[in-house]
């Protein structure tokens, strides 16, 4: 009778860990790890970002004032960001405090194992000094990695969250993807969970990060996945769309 929810409920569980022979996966068997960021070609295109030197200007907003007053936005003034605060943003939500080796960073939000399976995109559609387009953070370096800039990326955009119009005037929209095989080689299966909660860690610290400088943002999780890997450029198989958030002063 109706739908059976329990299948679907599974995922939530963690059962699965006792089905897995963890002396298999690919860590104990050897293979060397993944990098603890995606390869891109050295002549790239990349933007330097703004340090943490410069951001001490963020930090009048206390803590439990951020906490209290967290609330999801979905309108925003029609004021840009800047280059330094999509900086601090970015340092916030996936910045590397510590290279421990190549494939192992100590970052400023947890990830199961160390293993932090996510990769940040922008779409950037109204930020002082930055061309309209998608950009990928790049953590090591802090820098920005362009991706695609050419016309009609805030309808595409819409398009991709299933015609959500406020996404699209946001100045900027944080899109978090996933390459599952970075948890996959430490948990095998047991992997897609904790990449869902390293999503929501992140996006937390979007949340906090964004009082500090006057900003609000929407955590999404409906959007058509095909068209979004699209317009990130992203296979959709070894990397793909996970969740996404416009951010924008309010």
């Amino acid at each position: 009778m109706g739908t059976n929810w329990q299948q679907y409920r599974n995922f939530l569980k963690d059962t699965v860990r006792r089905t897995i022979d963890f002396s298999m996966t690919d860590q104990s068997t050897g293979i060397a790890p993944p990098p603890l960021e995606k390869p891109f070609p050295a002549d790239a295109r990349r933007i330097d970002l703004v340090t943490k030197d410069s951001w001490r200007g963020f930090s009048g907003l206390d803590l439990i004032s951020a906490i209290e007053g967290r609330r999801s936005h979905r309108r925003f003034t029609r004021e840009p960001l800047t280059v330094e605060e999509i900086s601090f943003l970015l340092w916030a939500t996936q910045g590397i405090q510590q290279i421990a080796s190549a494939s192992t960073a100590f970052r400023t939000v947890p990830s199961a194992g160390c293993r932090h399976a996510l990769e940040t995109y922008i779409c950037a559609l109204n930020v002082t000094d930055l061309e309209t387009g998608i950009y990928r953070y790049l953590p090591v370096e802090h820098q920005l990695l362009a991706v695609l800039r050419e016309e009609g990326i805030a309808g595409r955009l819409t398009a991709a969250t299933l015609g959500q119009p406020f996404v699209a005037t946001a100045p900027v929209t944080f899109i978090w993807t996933t390459i599952p095989y970075r948890m996959e080689w430490r948990y095998s299966i047991a992997a897609h969970k904790v990449i869902a909660l390293d999503a929501g860690h992140v996006c937390q610290n979007l949340y906090l990060a964004g009082a500090a400088i006057g900003c609000g943002t929407c955590a999404v999780a409906a959007y058509h996945q095909e068209l979004m890997d699209e317009l990130l450029g992203v296979d959709g198989d070894d990397e793909f769309t996970l969740s996404l958030a416009p951010v924008g002063k309010i």
